[in-house]
């Protein structure tokens, strides 16, 4: 069996890599360490007066990055 270069995959690659092998567990063990890597953004915490629209404004902002339009379908 050949071995798998991890590192040289995308996130995206690697992802797809794990959902295929998923008995794979260092593949998963190398999507979770790059995810891992990556710099949080605190979007608010529990006790902000302001909690419910920041996660509103952080959902919006996401969906609409993700080719949303923002707007919910009826």
């Amino acid at each position: 069996m050949s071995q798998v270069n991890y590192a040289a995959m995308s996130d995206e690659e690697l992802r797809q890599y794990f959902l295929l092998h998923r008995e794979d567990k260092i593949a998963l063990r190398a999507y979770l360490d790059r995810l891992g890597d990556r710099p949080r953004n605190i979007i608010t915490t529990v006790d902000d007066p302001d909690f419910d629209a920041k996660i509103q404004a952080a959902i919006l902002k996401q969906m609409q990055a993700a080719g949303g339009n923002g707007e919910t379908a009826v």
